[in-house]
C-alpha cells in the first residue's frame, strides 16, 4: 500500500506530462470567454513548455518515491508518509474546482476523482485496519502542498535554465 503511493502518483501525473504543455494556450480562449476578469498576464504565466513539466513532475518523483519508501520503511507510521498521502487525496479538490471553474478540462482532472482520491481514502482505510498509528501531523500541513509543487517548479525552472545554459554555444 506504501508504494501503492509513488504509483497512483505516477498514474496521475502521467496524466499531466501528457496534457500541462500547451494546455493552457489551447484552452486559453475558452479561460478568457469564461473568466473575462482574470488578467491576461495570469494565462500568459500559466503556458508550461514540456520541458519544465517534465523536470518539474522529475523533480516530485522524488517527493513521492521518498514519502513511499519511508513509509514502506515503517509498515505506514511515518509523518512524512502520511503527510504526502493525506496532501496527495486532498490535492484532488483543487483538480476538481479548476475544472469547475474553467468549465471544462484541466491537466489531472480525469485521475484526480478516479485514481488520486480514491487511492488516498483507501490507504487511509488500510491503515487504520492495520491499527497503524496515526502520525502526528501539523494542522497546517495541507498548506505545504502548493509550497511544495511550488518548490518544485522553481527547482525545474532552475533546471531548465542550466540545461539551456550548457547547450549554448561559447564564445568564438
Amino acid at each position: 500500500m506504501t508504494w501503492g503511493l509513488f504509483v497512483a502518483w505516477a498514474v496521475h501525473d502521467a496524466e499531466e506530462l501528457c496534457t500541462m504543455a500547451g494546455w493552457a494556450d489551447r484552452a486559453r480562449p475558452r479561460l478568457e470567454r469564461n473568466l473575462p476578469w482574470v488578467p491576461g498576464a495570469v494565462w500568459e504565466r500559466m503556458s508550461v513548455p514540456r520541458e519544465h513539466a517534465t523536470a518539474a513532475i522529475g523533480v516530485m518523483a522524488c517527493v513521492m518515491g521518498t514519502a513511499a519508501a519511508r513509509g514502506a520503511s515503517t509498515g505506514g507510521a511515518s509523518p512524512l508518509f502520511q503527510a504526502t498521502l493525506a496532501g496527495f487525496g486532498l490535492h484532488a479538490v483543487p483538480h476538481l474546482a479548476s475544472a469547475a471553474v474553467t468549465r471544462g478540462y484541466t491537466p489531472g482532472v480525469l485521475t484526480a476523482p478516479t485514481v488520486v482520491a480514491p487511492f488516498a481514502l483507501w490507504a487511509r482505510r488500510r491503515l487504520r485496519r492495520a491499527v497503524v498509528p496515526t502520525a502526528p501531523v501539523p494542522p497546517g500541513a495541507p498548506l505545504l502542498v502548493p509550497l511544495v509543487v511550488g518548490g518544485a517548479h522553481v527547482v525545474a525552472s532552475a533546471l531548465v535554465r542550466a540545461r539551456t545554459r550548457r547547450r549554448r554555444p561559447g564564445p568564438a
